[in-house]
């Protein structure tokens, strides 16, 4: 099977979870749930669900225990796309290919459309750890690597970090730090769910670690050339926006030539971190998909 057949084989396990998740808690057609629903279905790469489940086979564990997480992490990084294309924050008007929901649904419904996407996240976590008869599985420690990626020391500490970054003049070290908060830490966290679930060995949690911090990276740098370089028809979103809103990006900080070198290194090192794992020819693939895709 190629890697984009697999790919999409991942995609549509992950999409039949959020379906399921959407019937269950989202049934009405009106409101909240419509707001919801509306974001959370929008598509997209999916690529966090999609490095759980890679991450899961490669490791030979069982699927249907890490969808609950896969899932979570899926809904607190759309609540995360909703709130980011506010007018308060990036204030954009497409994403997926479709307006954003502020666009649609109003700015008030879609600040609480987010904080309930974010909520449902931890409720369906929640219930999994609630479950009887799982008791050798550390469901409480991914539901904690889970919050700690998505608050103040990842996710949305990032956020922060990037608020305070327009109109200045950042160091690389900061802008790094600061992606590696926004962007890697949900994506790192994603990578990490299987392992830490199952109770992996130091070794595989480390180089599973220092391979998504990479994908991460590499993920952020590929969204700053493509927001220079790209189209707003096949990126289904604005771009310039982090020129318009005087944001510091890679492409901004280094140049396009020295952009383009760093994401070929970041990619070389997650493949690197690699090599001592069986079963890697996915990730490894995955990294060079996440450098060279166009969207």
């Amino acid at each position: 099977m190629s890697f984009n057949e697999k790919y999409r084989e991942y995609q549509d396990i992950a999409e039949n979870w959020l379906n399921s998740i959407a019937g269950k808690y989202l049934p009405s057609g009106d409101g909240i749930h419509e707001a919801m629903n509306y974001s959370l279905m929008a598509g997209g790469k999916r690529i966090r669900p999609v490095l759980s489940i890679a991450v899961c086979d490669m490791l030979k564990c069982d699927r249907d225990y890490i969808m609950p997480y896969a899932a979570a992490i899926e809904l607190i990084h759309t609540y995360s796309l909703i709130h980011d294309d506010l007018p308060c924050m990036d204030n954009d008007d497409f994403r997926r290919g479709k307006p954003t929901s502020h666009k649609v649904f109003g700015e008030a419904m879609a600040v609480l459309a987010g904080d309930g996407l974010l909520n449902l996240a931890y409720e369906i976590m929640i219930a999994d750890m609630a479950k009887k008869g799982d008791s050798g599985l550390n469901k409480t420690e991914t539901a904690l690597l889970i919050a700690e990626a998505a608050g103040i020391s990842g996710m949305i500490g990032g956020q922060v970090m990037d608020i305070k970054s327009e109109n200045r003049d950042i160091t690389y070290e900061e802008l790094c730090s600061m992606h590696r908060m926004k962007t890697g830490a949900m994506i790192k966290a994603a990578a990490l769910v299987p392992a830490v679930l199952f109770g992996a060995g130091d070794e595989i949690l480390s180089n599973l670690a220092v391979y998504a911090e990479n994908i991460g990276l590499a993920f952020q740098i590929k969204d700053d050339i493509l927001d220079l370089e790209g189209t707003g028809e096949t990126l289904g979103k604005p771009v310039g926006s982090d020129e318009k809103n005087k944001k510091a990006t890679f492409v901004s900080k280094l140049g396009i030539n020295k952009a383009r070198e760093l994401l070929d290194q970041t990619v070389e090192k997650a493949v690197e971190a690699l090599a001592t794992l069986e079963n890697n020819d996915f990730l490894v693939k995955m990294a060079v998909f996440i450098a060279r895709r166009n969207k």
